[in-house]
Formats: C-alpha cells, sequence, structure tokens
C-alpha cells in the first residue's frame, strides 16, 4: 500500500494535540516509512520572515505553515504544476498536479509554471510499519486528495470540508463536537 498523494484525516480518537483534527497530505510512502506536511495548521509568520524571495508567490494566506513536528527548522515548499508537462525546474512532482520546489531555486526561474504554493516548516514522519499500525488501530482515515486541498484559503476548515465530501458516514464525522466526550 503506497500512500503518496492521499490525506489522512486524524479520526476523532486521535486526541493527541499536535494531529487533533489534522488533514496530512502525504509526500513519501514506502516501506521504510513515511513523509507529509499538515495542510490546516497556518503560523502567524509570513514567508517573508525566512523566505523573502518566495513571499511574493505564495498562495493565500501568505503564512507559514506548520507541517508536523519533526524538523520545524527547515522549510518544504508544496507547489501545484497545472497540466502533465515535463517538471519545471526546481521541482519534482509528487502525484497529479502537486510536486515539491527546491526553494533554493530562485522563484522567477520557476514560478511561471506553478498554480499555488505552500511553505511548510517541518513535517510529520512516521517509520517502518508506524503509519500501517496507525491507520489499523483508527488513528487515521485514508481518502484521495483534490489539488485544491493543499491550497485551500480556509484551512481551518479543511478537516470537515475533506469530511462532508466523501459521503457516507464519514460525511457525519465532520459533525462531530471538538471534544466528542461532551456529546
Amino acid at each position: 500500500m503506497n500512500l503518496t498523494g492521499q490525506l489522512l484525516l486524524a479520526t476523532p480518537s486521535l486526541r493527541e494535540p499536535t494531529f487533533h483534527r489534522t488533514v496530512v497530505l502525504m509526500l513519501d510512502h514506502t516501506d521504510e516509512g513515511g513523509l507529509g506536511v499538515v495542510l490546516n495548521r497556518p503560523m502567524e509568520v509570513e514567508v517573508a520572515a525566512v523566505l523573502p524571495p518566495w513571499q511574493p508567490w505564495t498562495t493565500e494566506p501568505g503564512v507559514l505553515f506548520q507541517g508536523g513536528p519533526v524538523a520545524l527548522d527547515s522549510a518544504l515548499g508544496l507547489v501545484g504544476v497545472p497540466g502533465d508537462g515535463a517538471e519545471p525546474i526546481g521541482v519534482r512532482r509528487i502525484n497529479g498536479s502537486l510536486g515539491l520546489v527546491d526553494l533554493d531555486t530562485d522563484p522567477v526561474d520557476v514560478v511561471q509554471s506553478l498554480s499555488g504554493l505552500r511553505v511548510f516548516a517541518g513535517y510529520a514522519g512516521w517509520s517502518s510499519g508506524q503509519l500501517e499500525r496507525e491507520i489499523e488501530e483508527g488513528a487515521w482515515y485514508v481518502v484521495d486528495a483534490e489539488p485544491r486541498d493543499a491550497f485551500t484559503d480556509r484551512p481551518e476548515l479543511l478537516w470537515r470540508t475533506v469530511l462532508r465530501r466523501q459521503g457516507g458516514d464519514l460525511a457525519f464525522v465532520a459533525t462531530f463536537p471538538e471534544d466528542p466526550d461532551l456529546n
């Protein structure tokens, strides 16, 4: 099972604060483990504070996102790459129209080929077999990603939005209160 390009949605039973109601886009998943970024944790720091040349090209709200608890001092650039042509300079496609951009690349050399940019401080990582165990234990729902998920202008609503579009029982989960024990 390769989850690259899929979304992980924290189930209501996952109450650990780092991942409570998170939506994680899996950037890489192999037998050795997995790596993803949390799409719905905007920070109150503009991209210009750490990567000034990229600020003008950053998708609204134009801030850094906390990609996860690992390596918060590193940055990952997630980009939308329309079409299915060759990868632009400095970009590696992940899945479909999503890719990672080398943030050491001059933005002017690549931005004309992009349809969105988000910069993440840190990432979420899992060792070999760890993510599979967490899914089996009921910590995560695995669903298909849509290109707009990574660049939504309402990241605070993303968890509910993605659940609602699943239909059936998962759509119902979107209505769960923040603390299900209070229901």
